[in-house]
């Protein structure tokens, strides 16, 4: 049976229907209610929208709290990157109940992902149809680009921010991303943030509010 999510959430700012959602991805360790202090900073420019921030499917195994959305035991690109397929498709499920739901479509949700996150929202974000309508990843990578290609089925707007002091997240994978998304003309912004390290800055979440603002 596929696991389902569930997790906090915030509805719009000036309340009714929501007329589109932000999906918010957490990383390694925390859980939905690590991301969904982000809406109330979003809340005034998107008043219409409705946050969402599901728990990953998985306790976290290398913690004695939080989930994980695939684990990091085995570090290997090939086995990390079978972990987050296999999220993928419990991720993708969710999301379709929670359009479904709402009696919206794929254009009317961007994702938002962190550390992990921001690796799941580039895996299921790209390899959706129809196109999402963006995609924010903070102190994040790309994973899977060798099979973008063969996968691509949307080129949704991204936006990559990401600390060049980061000691979790390396900062060069934000230029790796970057290419990549660029050979396959897929839209992407990015944002280096000086002496930051693995988090979110004020910076970071002012640009990523604009992001949302222009897409939605």
């Amino acid at each position: 049976m596929l696991l389902r999510l569930e997790g906090p959430s915030e509805l719009p700012h000036a309340g009714g229907k929501p007329n589109s959602l932000v999906v918010l991805l957490h990383g390694l360790g925390a859980d939905g209610n690590d991301l969904i202090g982000l809406a109330p900073y979003w809340a005034p420019a998107l008043p219409q929208t409705e946050f969402l921030a599901p728990h990953a499917p998985f306790p976290c195994d290398m913690a004695p709290q939080g989930r994980q959305w695939f684990s990091l035991q085995d570090r290997s690109p090939a086995m990390i990157l079978a972990g987050v397929r296999a999220a993928a498709t419990i991720l993708d499920d969710f999301l379709d109940e929670a359009l479904r739901a709402r009696d919206l479509d794929a254009s009317r949700l961007a994702l938002v992902g962190f550390s992990q996150g921001t690796m799941m929202a580039l895996h299921v974000g790209l390899r959706r149809a129809p196109a999402l309508a963006g995609i924010v990843g903070f102190s994040g990578s790309l994973r899977g680009a060798e099979t973008l290609a063969d996968e691509l089925r949307s080129k949704p707007p991204i936006l990559l921010v990401h600390g060049d002091a980061d000691p979790v997240v390396p900062f060069q994978a934000l230029a790796a991303a970057q290419t990549a998304l660029q050979q396959l003309d897929v839209p992407v912004e990015t944002l280096a943030r000086p002496g930051l390290g693995h988090s979110i800055d004020e910076t970071g979440l002012q640009r990523a509010g604009e992001f949302l603002r222009r897409v939605l």
